[in-house]
């Protein structure tokens, strides 16, 4: 099968499973993993930061670094197709009795001005007090939208103005370095909490980080502890990560341009599907309203011919490349698109 579900289908390359056997490990729980600490330490500074914490799933990074900046009652300002409002099942909720409210953005691109003029800090006693707003970047079900840095530069300018902080969904942010040439220490300065993804695009088999100053990642592991989620020997899995970072992102224009060819044969079969210039890194978000079919009868379909991809919506299928697939295949998913759509 070739397999367009996501970015996380990916395996350890050889190279990646010879380092993950060989790496010295230690009780991560009582910070003795050296391998953990070469990770954490790597990847703070990448951003310019004083700290990082590894953790198992891109969710918990997310959910550790709100629940440092959100205390239990307060508001949390999100996009309304993020992955945090989206696709975390309401853990904000349930474990940090942080409330949120959404900000509208077309194709998941952050405007500013219109995650800022919902604010409202500082609400007093009959209200809910907004204290931070979350960006995701790339924006995953806008389609692996980069985010501007004008963009979040006014987004901190006015956030500091009021008096909130700022977290950074960085599950594929490797894609959007790639695609933008921005440099991560850029990111750095812009938000106080950053979450960083290595099981995506970058291929290791598990894990992600939350990366911030050292005071709040010193909360951020004691929250991990209560969350079920300390590790022990887990330098393993900090190994390929390490290797992951150092040998696969410039890989990563690799992806994009075999997800642009993808959106460009969509287009050709019809343009309402796709407007390729909007496919800037990995993922390719396909509007099949015009069919008259569902994006799961569409997925079905695909499956029968050997192609594997995601219905996300009544009319969106998702598409996403990554380091596992071939030229060959992508090609020849093309010729199946074309087959069962035109």
């Amino acid at each position: 099968m070739i397999d367009l579900r996501s970015d996380t289908v990916t395996k350890p390359t050889p190279q990646m499973r010879e380092v993950m056997a060989k790496a010295p490990v230690g009780d991560d729980v009582y910070g003795d993993d050296p391998t953990v600490n070469l990770l954490e330490e790597k990847v703070a500074n990448l951003f310019g930061k004083e700290a990082a914490l590894f953790t198992p799933t891109g969710s918990l990074a997310n959910q550790l670094g709100i629940r440092t900046l959100v205390n239990p009652g307060e508001e949390l300002l999100v996009d309304i197709t993020s992955h945090i409002a989206r696709a975390e099942l309401g853990a904000a909720a349930v474990f940090s009795g942080i409330t949120t409210r959404t900000w509208e953005s077309e194709n998941g691109k952050l405007i500013a001005a219109d995650a800022l003029k919902w604010a409202h800090p500082n609400a007093g006693p009959y209200l809910v007090s907004t204290v931070a707003l979350a960006v995701e970047n790339t924006h995953n079900f806008g389609g692996g939208t980069v985010q501007s840095l004008v963009e979040i530069e006014k987004l901190k300018q006015g956030a500091d103005e009021l008096g909130l902080k700022l977290h950074l969904d960085g599950a594929r942010l490797w894609n959007a370095h790639v695609a933008s040439g921005i440099d991560f220490k850029e990111y750095g300065k812009n938000f106080d909490t950053i979450s960083v993804c290595l099981s995506k695009g970058l291929g290791a088999p598990i894990g992600s980080l939350l990366i911030s100053n050292k005071e709040r990642i010193e909360t951020a592991r004691v929250w991990r502890k209560r969350y079920g989620a300390g590790m022990r020997q887990v330098g393993i899995l900090a190994a390929a990560g390490i290797y992951a970072i150092d040998n696969h992102i410039p890989e990563l224009k690799i992806d994009h341009t075999r997800a642009k060819k993808l959106a460009l044969t969509l287009n050709s079969i019809n343009q309402e599907f796709i407007k390729p210039e909007l496919v800037e890194t990995n993922i390719v978000a396909v509007n099949l309203s015009v069919t008259g079919r569902t994006a799961g009868e569409i997925a079905g379909e695909l499956k029968s011919n050997g192609v594997l991809a995601g219905a996300l919506g009544k009319h969106f299928l998702r598409l996403v490349t990554h380091r596992d697939l071939t030229d060959a295949q992508i090609d020849e998913t093309c010729q199946i698109l074309e087959k069962i759509l035109k």
